[in-house]
């Protein structure tokens, strides 16, 4: 018998230790096993019978719960397990509330707290009213958008496409009944969604050799109904080469990881973020892509089990609804199976997922062959593939993408008009390059 989720050992009993009583109440339930050592072996007690009395009474005016009480014996020695059932609403302690992680007991704070709170509520952020916004701080266009998606996904009817904003709003289950817009709209629909929520963004960097060397970065910031959309956008326009190929005469750009993949990565982490705590992280490295997302996983859903087949657990369900509507997702709870598969039958190892700093953190892996691919292509070829998705990049602004020196670039560039391959037009500031088809 060792110490988890649902189990804590104790020498003797302390008044304090009500706090793991309190989190097994607040999270799966569990026993509190008093007489016994940190590594499970049995210790034993003096006073069991009058434990067994004081403790229930204890919680029972301290907690306002009832937890069952038995005794236990090893031999000549006997033991208390307290027994504590998981309970519908929060149960607090002197004003503080717990909770278990694990094997351990951590008081909440904060967002978590609220978050914590508003689960056993039956609700979630997305669900609760903004105070102070209007439908006027709702942007029709992009609702607009939305209704083209959903209808053309055939998961609304054109019937929902009418007039009537505040209307539409309500049958999306964006307004609640006293006509207030919910948290839901502003960060779908929002004109300036920053306003009411400080953690709207989505922040993209580009790292060389260490954690430490950030040589660029975007923030991307708005509604986050157009935000995937808009971090593919960056990410090939700045941040991934996209090696060229043709079919025919078409010229296609593949990205240097599998986009439908990498888009489902995004946009899973925009739709379970955790809004009341900070914004989205993405790194991006020579070898790799690193997606940090806040918010904690569901109790329901451990760590283990999240790459195999589970139950939808939305954190936003309004926001995750909205996304369904439009086609964005194709079926509850296959995420992260997509995102994995995606990149293994791509050629690319298995994504890694793990919990760090209160988020789940995804790297996502570049390919052996496609690194290699990276690494013997001439030079020449990578600034043209970098002007052709933006003209007006500058020198330096190149050499920061590629990771090599200005002076490097500036002789790639020099080569590339001597052969007639590349042209400037008007000045160095203002101007911009054009690819020759030679």
């Amino acid at each position: 018998m060792k110490e988890s989720q649902n189990t804590e050992f104790k020498r003797i009993w302390k008044d304090e230790y009500l706090r793991h009583i309190c989190a097994f109440a607040n999270s799966r339930g569990g026993s509190l096993f008093i007489g016994v050592m940190d590594d499970g072996s049995v210790a034993g007690i003096n006073d069991c019978k009058k434990l067994l009395e004081d403790i229930p009474n204890k919680t029972i005016h301290a907690l306002g719960i009832y937890v069952e009480a038995l005794l236990h014996k090893d031999g000549i020695l006997e033991y208390l397990e307290i027994k504590a059932q998981p309970n519908t609403v929060p149960i607090s302690l002197k004003g503080m509330y717990y909770v278990r992680s694990g094997s351990t007991t951590q008081e909440l704070k904060g967002a978590a707290l609220q978050e914590f709170i508003l689960k056993k509520m039956g609700r979630t952020f997305d669900d609760l009213s903004v105070q102070g916004a209007s439908i006027d701080d709702i942007d029709t266009k992009v609702v607009r958008k939305f209704l083209r998606k959903a209808i053309n996904a055939n998961r609304l009817t054109p019937e929902s496409d009418t007039d009537d904003l505040q209307n539409i709003l309500f049958n999306l289950k964006l307004i609640n009944d006293k006509g207030e817009l919910k948290n839901a709209a502003l960060l779908l629909f929002g004109k300036d969604p920053l306003r009411f929520f400080s953690s709207v963004s989505f922040r993209i960097g580009r790292f060389g050799d260490s954690d430490h060397d950030l040589r660029f970065q975007d923030v991307i910031e708005g509604n986050i109904f157009e935000m995937p959309d808009r971090v593919i956008e960056t990410l090939r326009a700045k941040y991934l080469i996209s090696p060229i190929r043709y079919e025919g005469l078409q010229r296609i750009e593949d990205l240097e990881y599998p986009e439908d993949a990498l888009r489902e990565a995004i946009l899973n982490s925009i739709i379970h973020k955790d809004y009341t705590s900070v914004h989205i992280q993405l790194s991006v490295y020579d070898d790799k892509i690193i997606l940090w997302n806040p918010g904690k996983l569901p109790d329901e859903l451990p760590l283990d089990r999240l790459k195999h087949r589970h139950p939808s657990y939305p954190r936003n369900k309004i926001l995750a609804d909205i996304f369904f509507k439009a086609g964005y997702i194709e079926a509850w709870g296959r995420g992260i199976r997509k995102i994995i598969d995606g990149f293994l039958n791509a050629g690319h190892p298995e994504p890694h997922f793990e919990e760090l700093a209160g988020g789940l953190q995804l790297t996502l892996f570049k390919s052996s062959e496609k690194s290699s691919e990276k690494s013997s292509e001439k030079s020449s070829e990578k600034v043209l593939r970098l002007i052709y998705n933006n003209p007006n990049l500058t020198a330096s602004e190149i050499a920061k993408i590629l990771v090599i020196t200005p002076r490097a670039v500036e002789k790639v560039i020099a080569r590339l008009k001597e052969i007639g391959k590349l042209k400037r037009i008007g000045p160095a500031k203002g101007g911009h390059w054009e690819i020759l088809d030679k």
